[in-house]
């Protein structure tokens, strides 16, 4: 028996506790409420992967939870204007690319007129977006979470206040908080974003013509993603960036280079080292003036139909009536959390893009999850930070988990590299998509694998191998002597750790 509050809760099964000190409880078999106007057990502020995710388990495990959301779609960010609608851009803009260069006539796919229906493109995207908007919307009823519309923000360590629409006010008195608001877009200083010819990710998402110029102020995942849909599509795509790699903070440095020459080859157009010093709309065009980072007397201005600021994103805490309670923020503007992602206040929890860690929507889900169980439990949850994959969804796809070999360098440990070009592996070549190559790098004393990083048409799919094998503490040998199908991509995993074990692998010199 765990007791919540004063609430007993019958538990089916309680899994003991893992090598990590994590405890794991499973669902709930049954939960009896005093009345129906008793308070919840739980009030999510969120309804992205994260609180909704977490707004689930919770329901499951048997507390009575509330998810709070004030845009009227469920699914925060993510679903709405972020991952889901970008990865349809992205699938159809290739395919649309494929037709217009002549890849499918390659193929043996001839045709004419190839003609790019944006509306319908569109509208593909919308329809992803609502029927899994609208599916997250069944899981919370399917789940009996209480569902409340508007901004929710706290009152009191116990209260959560919704400020609907109409601007009338409904108190939610609870036992427990869990804040997983996510972020917003950060803002240049000094451009404005109209979301028209100066846009944000969201606006990049709903352009109502291909522009024929577009600039994107941003290597990172979101700059290069979105600046591949719209360079499909035909526009003319710059990007600048101030670092002197793409792909942002966490990427390999070899796979960064290869990357990028494969992007250029496809017709985007990089800066790098470069600053944008500001953006002027003048007629129908923008300017954007940018400088070296090396040298501020090397200038220069762009013009464009179309600027697309692509900075990063920050924690969305603006007017959750944090002060309220006296709940502390770190340097950054995070909510700060200990180990159990607790805030200050002992009942009141944050988790996701609010948090410190990776902006991700499974880190967020992951740590939902593990946070409710968590609150029920009263035990230590878990989660290896490193074991978290970052996924850039352009073609070829790029992913990574753990360690770079630059941060090894960095750190002092002794390494060993296994790579694998893909252009070596039998389904890649049989497809002709042979861009890439898998890298692996490990211990040079234990072989546990310490990093995975990934260029080639299906990452996104082939790091979750790495990163099931990572959680486990796999060494490269275990991963090496695993049978692979063949002719499968995830051959080049094993044969990339067999080289780094054995010094050689079997399908390439």
């Amino acid at each position: 028996m765990l007791k919540v509050g004063a609430n007993i809760l019958k538990l089916n099964t309680i899994v003991n506790q893992t090598k990590s000190g994590s405890i794991f409880v499973s669902v709930i078999q049954s939960r009896n409420y005093a009345s129906s106007n008793e308070e919840f057990d739980l009030t999510v502020i969120g309804s992205g992967p994260g609180g909704y995710v977490a707004a689930i388990k919770a329901a499951q495990l048997g507390l009575k939870t509330a998810c709070v959301e004030k845009n009227d779609t469920l699914g925060g960010t993510c679903l709405n204007v972020g991952c889901i609608p970008s990865k349809s851009l992205l699938h159809n803009s290739h395919l649309y690319h494929q037709a217009i260069h002549g890849d499918l006539k390659k193929r043996g796919v001839e045709f004419d007129n190839v003609r790019l229906n944006l509306q319908t493109l569109m509208k593909q995207k919308e329809g992803a977006v609502k029927g899994l908007t609208d599916g997250v919307a069944f899981l919370l009823k399917s789940n009996k979470v209480a569902r409340f519309n508007g901004f929710g923000s706290i009152t009191s360590p116990n209260e959560v206040t919704v400020t609907k629409k109409d601007d009338t006010k409904e108190v939610i008195r609870t036992k427990n908080i869990l804040i997983a608001t996510g972020s917003e877009v950060t803002p240049f200083p000094g451009i404005e974003i109209d979301e028209e010819r100066v846009v944000s990710s969201t606006g990049a998402l709903a352009l109502k013509e291909v522009p024929k110029s577009m600039v994107v102020i941003g290597g990172g995942v979101i700059g290069l993603e979105l600046g591949s849909v719209w360079s499909r599509l035909g526009a003319d795509v710059t990007c600048v960036e101030f670092l002197p790699t793409i792909g942002g903070l966490g990427i390999d440095l070899e796979v960064a280079k290869q990357f990028q020459r494969i992007l250029a080859k496809q017709g985007i157009k990089f800066k790098l080292e470069t600053k944008v010093t500001s953006a002027d709309k003048t007629g129908s065009n923008v300017k954007v003036n940018i400088e070296s980072v090396k040298n501020p007397n090397a200038k220069e201005t762009l013009e464009c139909d179309s600027l697309l600021v692509c900075i990063g994103r920050r924690p969305f805490t603006k007017n959750l009536g944090l002060e309220n309670v006296g709940i502390k923020l770190d340097q950054r503007g995070r909510i700060a959390t200990n180990n159990r992602f607790q805030t200050n206040i002992s009942n009141i929890y944050a988790i996701g893009d609010v948090i410190q860690g990776p902006m991700l929507a499974h880190k967020a889900e992951d740590e939902g999850i593990v946070c409710v169980e968590s609150i029920v439990s009263g035990g230590t949850p878990h989660i290896d930070y490193n074991c978290v994959p970052s996924v850039i969804y352009t073609h070829p796809e790029v992913s990574w988990i753990g360690k770079t070999e630059e941060q090894l360098k960095q750190e002092g440990v002794k390494y060993r590299i296994g790579k694998f070009p893909m252009a070596a592996n039998s389904r890649a070549k049989t497809i002709g998509e042979t861009d890439g190559f898998v890298k692996v790098l490990s211990d040079a004393t234990t072989d546990r694998i310490l990093g995975v990083h990934l260029i080639n048409s299906v990452a996104g799919e082939l790091i979750n191998e790495a990163a099931l094998a990572m959680e486990y503490g796999a060494s490269c040998e275990d991963v090496a002597r695993v049978c692979h199908a063949h002719p499968t991509w995830s051959e080049s995993l094993k044969e990339a750790h067999l080289a780094a074990f054995f010094g050689k692998p079997i399908n390439s010199v």
